[in-house]
C-alpha cells in the first residue's frame, strides 16, 4: 500500500495539534442547506460544456485532450481551495501506460529439466508481464472454481490448470478454465498459471501468430500472475514421468482437484518487446474534515473523466465522440461537490476526497491503479461514492447500485426521505443481469473491501456515439442529483460508526467466496 504523501500528513498533524485545544464545533442545517445550494444547473453547464467540448477531443486515455482535461479540474480545486491529495504535493496521480507484445525468442523455460521453447512448446497472451519465476508446480485438473485452501496451497507455486474434456466452464479446445477460476488462481499469490492445450497443429499455430504479432496496453504495475499456455503433446510425457495420466485428468468433471507433484519444478522467462511508453493522469483533492480522530478517515467521491476519443467521421463530418453523459455528467457532479463541501465552514467530520480517474473505458484503469496505489491508506476510506452519467433519461430517478451490498443503501434512503424537496427517487439496480456494478470504477473499491454507491442513469440512444453532446443533457436534474450525493456524503462524513457490508456480499465480493 502507497504512503500517505508528507504534505497530506503535515496538514493532518498541524490540524490537529490546533484543534486539541478548541472544542468540536457542529454543522447547523442552514450551513448544510447553503452548501448544497452551491451546487446549480447554470454551474453545472457551464463546467460541462467546458470538458465536453471539441477541442478536448473526446478525451481519450492517453490524449493532449484527456491531460487538458485532468488541468483545468485541477485549476478549479486549487481556485476553490481544495488541497491536493495527488502524489508529490500535486493534484495528480500518473500511471505509466505501456504498449508491448510478446517477445518468444528472448522467453524460455524449462520443466522437470526440459527446455521448452515459446512458439513450439509454449506461448503466452501479449499483456503477459515479464519476469523470472522459479518454482514447483501445483496441477490442477477437472472442473468447478477452487476453494480456499486450494487458493492458498498455490501461493508461491506455478498453477498447471488441466481443463476438463467441455473446457471446464470456458475454455475451447481444452485450453482453459473457466475465467473467473484461471483469475482466481492469477490472483491468489501464484507464481504464474499454465494452461495445458489440446490445440491441433493448425489452430496452435495460428494462435502463436496472432500473439506474436499482438500489440496491447500493460498499465502501472499487474499483482495478476502472469499466463501461459503449453501444448499437451509437450506436457504429456513430462506428466507422465511423475504418475499422471494427461488425458485422465482432462476426462475429469467431477470437482476441482489441486495437487503438489513432489520434484516438478517450472522455471519460467518471460520477456515483452516494448513498442511505446506513455503515461495518464488522476485528479485527487480533499477537504480535511474537522473532527481531530475522524479526519483521518476519507469518504471518496470519483467520476471518470476520460471518454473514447475521436473516430471516422459521419455524415456531418463530426469525428469526436464528446461523452457528455459519459462521463462528464459525473465528472462535473464530483466539481460541484468539492466545490460545495469547500464552501463549509467548519466542514464535516471525516475528509472528503474527490478523485477524477482516467482510462475507465479502457478497462477500469485509473480507478484500480488508484486501488493499488492509494494515495491515503486503503483502510481508512469509509465509503466511495461513484457517479457515471448522471444527466440523461428519467428526470425524477437514479439507479443506485450497490444499496443491497451495505449498510450504505439504508443511509441513501434515509437521505432520500429528509430530502423530498430534491424531487430525486434513489432506486435499487433494475438492470442486475447487466453487471453495471462491476462496470464502473467503484467496483476497484469495493474488490478492496470499501462499501460503495454507483450512481447511474442507465444507458441510452446515444451511449459511445457521436450525438452525447452537452445540449442533450438535463443540467437541473444532474445538479439535484449532485445534492442529493452531497446530502449522502455529509450524513456518512458525520456518523461516528463507518458504513458496513453485509457479510455475504463481503464474503462474495471483496474475497471471492462463492463467485
Amino acid at each position: 500500500m502507497k504512503r500517505t504523501p508528507l504534505h497530506v500528513l503535515l496538514l493532518m498533524s498541524l490540524t490537529a495539534c490546533a484543534d486539541t485545544a478548541a472544542p468540536a464545533r457542529t454543522l447547523a442545517p442552514e450551513a448544510v442547506d447553503a452548501a448544497a445550494g452551491t451546487i446549480t444547473a447554470d454551474d453545472y453547464f457551464q463546467r460541462l460544456s467546458v470538458i465536453a467540448h471539441d477541442s478536448m477531443m473526446g478525451r481519450d486515455t492517453p490524449s493532449p485532450g484527456l491531460d487538458a482535461t485532468a488541468d483545468w479540474i485541477a485549476a478549479e480545486f486549487e481556485r476553490m481551495g481544495i488541497a491536493p491529495a495527488g502524489e508529490d504535493g500535486t493534484y495528480f496521480q500518473r500511471y505509466a501506460i505501456t504498449s508491448v507484445r510478446p517477445d518468444f525468442g528472448g522467453s524460455s523455460a524449462e520443466l522437470d529439466g526440459t527446455e521448452l521453447s515459446f512458439g513450439s512448446d509454449m506461448s503466452f497472451p501479449s499483456g503477459a508481464v515479464e519476469g523470472d519465476l522459479e518454482g514447483e508446480v501445483v496441477v490442477v485438473s477437472g472442473s468447478g472454481t477452487p476453494d480456499e485452501q486450494q487458493l492458498a496451497e498455490v501461493e508461491g507455486k506455478h498453477v498447471l490448470i488441466i481443463a476438463s474434456a467441455d473446457g471446464g466452464g470456458g475454455g475451447r479446445r481444452g485450453r482453459g478454465t473457466g475465467f473467473r477460476t484461471v483469475r482466481s488462481f492469477q490472483s491468489s499469490g501464484a507464481l504464474s498459471v499454465v494452461q495445458a492445450s489440446a490445440s491441433d497443429e493448425a489452430a496452435w499455430e495460428s494462435d502463436v501468430r496472432r500473439q506474436s504479432a499482438t500489440v496491447s496496453v500493460r498499465f502501472g504495475t499487474s499483482t495478476r500472475a502472469p499466463r501461459v499456455n503449453i501444448r499437451d503433446a509437450t506436457l504429456r510425457p513430462i506428466l507422465s514421468a511423475h504418475g499422471l495420466d494427461l488425458d485422465a485428468m482432462r476426462a475429469a468433471t467431477d470437482g476441482l482437484t489441486a495437487r503438489t507433484v513432489p520434484g516438478l519444478r517450472l522455471s519460467l522467462t518471460l520477456r515483452t518487446e516494448v513498442i511505446q511508453e506513455q503515461t495518464a493522469p488522476n485528479v485527487v483533492g480533499m477537504v480535511e474534515g474537522r473532527d481531530p480522530e475522524l479526519r483521518d478517515e476519507f469518504v471518496i467521491f470519483s467520476a471518470h473523466m476520460d471518454h473514447i476519443g475521436t473516430g471516422t467521421p459521419d455524415a456531418s463530418g463530426d469525428s469526436i465522440f464528446n461523452g457528455a453523459d459519459d462521463d462528464a455528467s459525473g465528472t462535473v457532479t464530483v466539481v460541484e461537490l468539492a466545490e460545495a463541501f469547500a464552501s463549509m465552514d467548519p466542514p464535516p467530520r471525516r475528509s472528503m476526497i474527490f478523485l477524477l480517474v482516467s482510462g475507465e473505458e479502457k478497462g477500469l484503469w485509473g480507478s484500480r491503479y488508484y486501488a493499488d496505489n492509494p494515495t491515503v491508506p486503503m483502510d481508512q476510506i469509509v465509503a466511495n461514492l461513484n457517479a457515471d452519467m448522471v444527466g440523461r433519461n428519467w428526470p425524477d430517478s437514479i439507479v443506485v447500485i450497490g444499496k443491497e451490498h451495505s449498510d450504505l443503501g439504508a443511509t441513501m434512503d434515509g437521505v432520500n426521505v429528509k430530502h423530498p424537496e430534491l424531487g430525486m427517487v434513489a432506486m435499487d439496480d433494475i438492470w442486475p443481469e447487466q453487471n453495471f456494478y462491476g462496470r464502473s470504477d467503484h467496483y476497484n473499491f469495493a474488490r478492496k473491501g470499501v462499501p460503495i454507491l454507483f450512481f447511474f442513469n442507465g444507458t441510452h440512444d446515444d451511449y459511445h456515439g457521436r450525438d452525447d453532446e452537452v445540449d442533450r443533457i438535463d443540467t437541473e436534474k444532474a445538479s439535484r442529483i449532485g445534492k442529493l450525493m452531497f446530502y449522502l456524503g455529509v450524513e456518512v462524513a458525520e456518523r461516528t460508526a463507518r458504513p458496513e457490508w453485509d457479510s455475504e456480499r463481503y464474503r462474495e465480493i471483496v474475497e471471492g467466496v462463492g463467485r
